[in-house]
């Protein structure tokens, strides 16, 4: 059975940084791209940023191009997201997600975390 836990969010200010971290079990991560995704108050959920299975390349959307670094270490099943700079617009309930798909089908992902919300506020 995969599970995938999350870990990190909570309140920042403004200009802070994001860590999160997220740690599967009952998959080989080398067999598994694995995503972030969003979803802020009143909106749809989005994709943040995805990682192939080597971790050799990632794929995100073009309106967050830069803004976000993604990892993995695939010998301890975990994924990595961080952000600097933080800003109010990146407030939102953060997923990572994993799947047997390559990135640039992230949106059909079967497997997802539990979500961590991120407050960005002063």
């Amino acid at each position: 059975q995969v599970q995938l836990v999350q870990y990190g969010g909570g309140s920042v200010q403004p200009g802070g940084s994001l860590r999160l971290a997220c740690t599967a079990s009952g998959l080989s991560s080398d067999d598994f791209s694995m995503g972030w995704f969003r979803q802020p108050p009143g909106k749809a959920r989005e994709g943040v940023i995805c990682i192939s299975q080597s971790g050799e390349t990632t794929y995100y959307i073009d309106s967050l191009k830069g803004r976000f670094t993604v990892s993995r270490d695939n010998a301890n099943n975990t994924l990595l997201l961080q952000r600097d700079s933080l800003e109010p617009e990146d407030t939102a309930i953060y997923y990572c997600a994993a799947d047997r798909l390559p990135c640039t089908m992230w949106s059909y992902f079967a497997y997802w975390g539990q979500g961590t919300e991120v407050t960005v506020s002063s």
